[in-house]
């Protein structure tokens, strides 16, 4: 049996024998704010006092060992609580205090009533001298002396500045205090309580007090804001950041050598393939041709090297890269990463980096934390980038082969076991990427049918509702449909995603996007209006405008309450202080970064801006900003996936992590997208979606880690 087992037969238990009277506790007075002190009644010291948030009967109480956190002092012997939580701990009348509810405890709402079994373990703590209530509170204080050195004042300050209660009330009977406070103790105890129970699954001392620390450290964090940027590898922007595992043979803290780039047939290439149809996308003012890019070394390039002859400035747009489901699968070639270019519509241009310390982002990113580790959660492109971001999931396409969309089942090659191997090549197909671009049989938007008969819609489909790129058919009296005859309308997703979840524990959110309100507007109006560029809407990028509850006939308050602009609501609500706990926020085409019709420095600009705006609100103190990409846009990164399950994770992309309670410097914690995912749903304890499941399973199965959930990457107190 474990160290924390609360039986009474457990082999690291010696069990006091004397269990202390509720009423003899109550006739010396125990109650709000007693302070642990010897007995007056006699010589023998002893350390009394109560455990409470409910009343917890039959836990075991001990003596905190002094090196050791989380783990009983071996030189004392434990004892039980009474029915009203009540202890007396006899042959001391100091010391930390630990106090294990293990599941024969029994947990009483109000003293005296029948109670009820605990099903969760708890583990509380009390610091040493403020031990006479125990709880989830006391075990907060704890934890804020652990980080600040051991001093209950700062640390006794602080919690209640934070809650807004008179300090006195910190170590009080949260059921017996009056007033605002009771409700504020009140909640926080809850909150705090399901840190604790998440933390007392783990078995080794150390792993509680981790899981605990971070924790809380998250449990700091009212706001959750994503900013989801668009087509960027983590080498192709951050690649030279001091610290970070950056570009291989450029970087000198790159963890891994340079493995050249191979042809199809696996030989390694003597040269990188031209940029097909040149760097540069169309209507640039400087143009780099196809023929410029001829012979260039098989190796990682910066595009934005001044003395290069092709060189290209962050705020020139260059051509877009194939960035597509089963593509990413062979580039990343079962981690060796080495087919990047062979399987590139753009040839060598995937092999191209920036000096991102130019950039607006790497400043926030050296004053708050870069994330170098951090893999999209699902192979390939936006379209299913976005959509495993809120579901951990994968588009349906019941019954594919009969549809409209039969046209877009992709022709793939598997082996003896039915697993992927690659795409179909086409008849045509070039023998060497040196003769030409990749070419298929059907590079579709679907999977073939999988075991259970199901498809999946895994590259770029429409939205069943406008806006949609697909426009509204001749007999929609309503114009809110996308036209259900074009084979590229997803029919609508029943999945659960992290919106349901936080709306089923009453918890608000909202997915803005920028243009979101003008683009409505046009994708409704008769005639339909069109979509210019700025802003360039990509309606692909909008994940919850494919969910059957944001049909906009049905469901019209539930849609205008999630789905919201980013001009007209996001930056009023940051600036007011009314941003909903979780805010997801989409910048519009020309913002987003991506290649192809956006530039490198218009995105980073917009993005430090939004930064900018939300230091500036009153939600600040309290905020979590996670700005990072949903996919790497078809350029190289160094750094192998994990493996995971059949959507991936695929390349590493750059994450930056701002909040005043973010540690400073790299981050090296393994995440994938769906780590913001984690993180919302650890915060605010919700159900875990079964998507993250299927991948902490599928990762364990493979030896790998598991994904972060972005706490880590937090401390208890406030870092600026």
């Amino acid at each position: 049996m474990g160290r924390f087992d609360t039986h009474p037969q457990g082999k690291n238990m010696k069990l006091n024998p004397m269990r202390p009277l509720p009423l003899m506790l109550m006739s010396i007075g125990l109650g709000a704010g007693l302070i642990a002190c010897g007995s007056s009644s006699d010589s023998v010291p002893a350390l009394r006092g109560q455990v409470v948030g409910s009343y917890y009967e039959n836990a075991v109480v001990c003596l905190e060992s002094a090196t050791v956190k989380f783990s009983c002092d071996s030189g004392a012997s434990p004892v039980r609580t009474g029915a009203d939580g009540s202890f007396a701990l006899t042959g001391t009348n100091k010391g930390a205090l630990l106090v294990t509810v293990g599941t024969d405890a029994i947990r009483h709402d109000a003293v005296g009533d029948a109670g009820v079994k605990v099903a969760q373990k708890l583990v509380f703590r009390a610091p040493d001298g403020h031990s006479a209530i125990v709880g989830a509170l006391s075990t907060e204080l704890a934890a804020l002396m652990d980080a600040n050195g051991g001093d209950f004042a700062a640390a006794s300050a602080q919690l209640a500045a934070k809650l807004g209660v008179a300090e006195a009330n910190l170590l009080a009977d949260p059921n017996k205090v009056s007033g605002d406070d009771q409700a504020k103790l009140k909640a926080e105890s809850a909150g705090v309580t399901d840190v604790i129970a998440a933390a007392s699954t783990q078995a080794a001392p150390a792993d509680i007090a981790a899981a605990l620390s971070s924790g809380l450290a998250l449990n700091n964090i009212k706001t959750i804001v994503v900013i989801y940027a668009e087509n960027r590898g983590f080498d192709n922007l951050y690649g030279l950041f001091p610290g970070a595992n950056g570009v291989p043979g450029v970087n000198p803290t790159s963890t891994s050598a340079y493995v050249p780039q191979k042809d199809f047939d696996g030989s390694t290439l003597p040269t990188l393939p031209p940029t097909w149809g040149g760097m540069t996308a169309a209507g640039q003012s400087v143009v780099i041709s196809q023929a410029q890019t001829v012979g260039m070394a098989n190796k990682p390039f910066q595009i934005d090297d001044a003395n290069s002859p092709l060189y290209l400035a962050p705020s020139t747009i260059t051509r877009d890269l194939v960035h597509r489901f089963y593509n990413n699968q062979m580039q990343i070639n079962g981690g060796a990463n080495d087919k990047f270019a062979a399987y590139s519509d753009a040839g060598g241009l995937t092999m191209g980096y920036y000096d991102g310390s130019k950039m607006k982002m790497w400043d926030i990113a050296k004053q708050y934390a870069l994330a170098d580790n951090l893999y999209i959660g699902a192979f390939g492109g936006s379209f299913l980038t976005h959509q495993y971001l809120i579901c951990a999931c994968a588009p349906q396409y019941p019954n594919a082969d009969t549809s409209v969309a039969k046209g877009s089942i992709a022709k793939i090659d598997v082996d003896a076991k039915g697993n992927f191997v690659r795409l179909t090549p086409s008849a045509t197909a070039p023998s060497s990427v040196l003769n030409g671009a990749p070419a298929y049989a059907n590079d579709g938007a679907i999977t073939p049918a999988d075991a259970s008969g199901m498809f999946y819609a895994v590259n770029t489909m429409q939205p069943p509702y406008q806006p949609s790129s697909n426009s509204y058919a001749a007999d929609d009296s309503t114009r809110l449909y996308a036209d259900t005859t074009k084979a590229n309308t997803l029919p609508p997703q029943t999945q659960k995603n992290i919106g349901d979840l936080l709306t089923g524990k009453n918890i608000d959110w909202a997915w803005y996007a920028g243009a979101w309100k003008d683009t409505s507007a046009a994708a409704t109006a008769a005639p339909r209006g069109a979509n210019g560029n700025p802003p360039n809407f990509q309606y692909h990028h909008q994940p919850f405008n494919y969910y059957a509850n944001m049909d906009p006939v049905k469901f019209p308050a539930y849609r205008a309450a999630h789905l919201k602009d980013y001009d007209s609501q996001f930056v009023a609500d940051a600036a007011n202080g009314t941003l909903p706990p979780v805010a997801f926020y989409k910048p519009q085409g020309n913002l987003n970064q991506h290649p192809g019709y956006a530039s490198v420095a218009d995105g980073d600009a917009h993005i430090a801006d939004v930064i900018a705006k939300l230091k500036k609100s009153p939600q600040w103190k309290n905020m979590l900003v996670i700005v990072t990409y949903d996919e790497n846009g078809g350029f190289y990164d160094h750094a192998s996936p994990p493996k995971g399950d059949k959507w991936g994770p695929g390349t590493r992309v750059p994450a930056i992590i701002v909040s005043p309670y973010v540690k400073k410097g790299v981050d090296h914690t393994q995440y994938d997208s769906a780590s913001i995912l984690r993180a919302i749903t650890r915060r605010f304890s919700l159900p875990v979606l079964d998507g993250l499941s299927t991948r902490d399973k599928a990762l364990a199965a493979n030896g790998a880690k598991p994904m972060g959930d972005f706490s880590s990457a937090l401390a208890l107190t406030p870092q600026e």
